[in-house]
């Protein structure tokens, strides 16, 4: 990233800024769709998410994939994980908006880091340092507090989460780009779907014709919402630093937060408050443990460097031992390099995730 001029970073900020924004503010486009219901609209997002995308690798000529992903049974398998997980994901979430729990379905995202690194622990056995595990433990004391708040668990934010975590652990064993990966997912979507809006029609339950052009256009862009952020958030993932990226991810719940609240004019009684702001809590130890372990990676990286520089004009004049010190040095930066770079990701996979929709830069927020 070092090697990124400072308009080409100025441009991913941009680009980060527009995806996030974008899926922030999704919640003001679900409840334009109705009298559809929430299946409903979630069949059309599948059908029309495969035309735009399809349409996207048509005109990039990006095809070479497809082939090669055929030829891998178990990463179609992998894909039609993440194709039916996502379809979970969607279905609630759009319910949630639509039903008047835009700030329930904005935790799920905010909660989405802690449930990632628990899954983490739990399924890959990976090890957390002390702060990570006190963070865990304040966002599990929060969904307590929130489940007092809301008199029964808060399910939706919880199955968000899961479903979204689920989805970032599959995706990252996939290694398949944004664009590429939903056109993936959405191939194997588009049948069911497909079907189940025929079956709608044949009953005469559908809204897409019944209820006007203006009615049909906005569930045919549902494929639009869906694509172009992903879009946005492709070209800020190769611009801009991971951890940068990791950060920008939270402005999406912090927008459908404060929609539900000022806009849908959504309740928050104290115990509520309370539970989020040991969520804010948690994420805020998060994000301070990741920064301060990427400066750490990144003094370390320094010295390395520095010392494999020096190495040479320091070496024995022996011809024997030359070869072996800048060697030697050489290792060191490169080890040290890998830390770097482990600890610079960190905060994006904190985020969110999620899910390398975008390759190794992780997988963006998807609502």
């Amino acid at each position: 990233m070092a090697g990124k001029s400072r308009g080409e970073q100025r441009i991913g900020l941009l680009n980060g800024f527009a995806a996030y924004g974008m899926w922030g503010l999704v919640p003001l486009f679900w409840p334009l769709l109705k009298p559809a219901g929430a299946v409903e609209i979630l069949a059309h997002r599948m059908v029309w998410s495969l035309a735009v995308v399809g349409v996207l690798l048509l005109v990039t000529r990006r095809w070479a994939w497809a082939g090669e992903l055929l030829r891998q049974p178990r990463k179609l398998g992998l894909i039609t994980v993440a194709a039916a997980v996502i379809t979970v994901n969607w279905g609630v979430y759009i319910w949630a908006v639509n039903s008047g729990h835009v700030v329930e379905a904005s935790l799920g995202y905010f909660i989405n880091p802690l449930v990632t690194i628990a899954m983490g622990v739990l399924l890959l056995k990976e090890r957390l340092r002390p702060v990570q595990w006190t963070a865990v433990g304040v966002g599990a004391a929060a969904v307590l507090v929130l489940t007092i708040g809301y008199g029964r668990p808060p399910w939706i934010s919880l199955c968000l989460a899961f479903s979204f975590a689920t989805y970032g652990l599959v995706k990252k064993k996939v290694n398949l780009g944004g664009l590429e990966s939903l056109a993936a997912e959405s191939t194997i979507q588009f049948l069911p779907a497909l079907a189940y809006l025929l079956w709608l029609g044949s009953r005469g339950d559908a809204t897409f014709t019944a209820q006007g052009p203006g009615h049909a256009a906005l569930l045919a862009a549902t494929g639009v919402v869906t694509a172009i952020p992903l879009i946005f958030f492709g070209a800020a993932a190769i611009r801009v630093p991971l951890s940068t990226l990791g950060l920008l991810q939270y402005m999406a719940p912090v927008f459908q937060f404060l929609l539900g609240i000022f806009y849908f004019h959504e309740a928050m009684p104290a115990e509520r408050w309370a539970g989020f702001a040991l969520v804010w809590l948690a994420l805020s130890l998060l994000t301070f443990d990741a920064l301060r372990a990427a400066r750490r990676g990144a003094l370390a990286l320094r010295e390395a460097t520095r010392a494999a520089v020096s190495a040479p004009a320091a070496a024995p004049a022996s011809d024997a031992a030359a070869p072996g010190v800048p060697a030697e040095a050489a290792g060191v930066a490169v080890v040290a390099a890998g830390a770097a770079t482990e600890v610079t990701t960190e905060p994006a996979g904190i985020a969110a995730d999620t899910v390398g929709s975008a390759g190794p830069a992780g997988s963006p927020t998807t609502v």
